[in-house]
């Protein structure tokens, strides 16, 4: 998958994903942007809540389940200290409908433990490089 991201000035950054969607990003005025944008902490709560969402959805209908409503409480809790990690996630799911408990938790280990390429993903090894006006760094981060 390759996305690439716009900086439109200030602490402003945009994108388009690879499905099609503007995806804008920017920083409090406290620290120089303009608030017009998430946070891309704020995101990646949402990418955790949507992946794990999505994989419970499916696993359940596999079942032949089918939630009347499903919401999803998430509460980050990060390091005071920079990079300011996410140290915990706690996710609280919220479902309706004639749901057997035991096919519940079924679903949400299934999510953590396997599906969510998310939450998985959280524990990459994160590459970097560069380049300036067009040519390509030598030294990989």
């Amino acid at each position: 998958m390759d996305t690439s991201i716009k900086w439109n000035g200030k602490m402003s950054f945009s994108g388009s994903t690879p499905s099609g969607h503007e995806v804008k990003m920017d920083a409090s005025e406290e620290v120089g942007g303009e608030n017009t944008g998430a946070r891309p902490t704020e995101l990646l709560l949402h990418a955790v809540a949507g992946c794990t969402g999505i994989d419970i959805i499916s696993i359940l209908q596999k079942m032949r389940l089918n939630p009347s409503a499903f919401e999803m409480d998430l509460t980050g809790t990060r390091a005071e200290d920079h990079p300011k990690r996410f140290k915990a996630i706690h996710i609280h799911y919220k479902l309706e409908g004639d749901l057997p408990e035991e096919k519940v938790i079924r679903a949400i280990q299934l999510s953590k433990d396997k599906y969510c390429s998310v939450s998985q993903s959280l524990n990459a090894e994160i590459t970097a490089e560069y380049s300036i006006n067009g040519v390509k760094g030598s030294k990989t981060m």
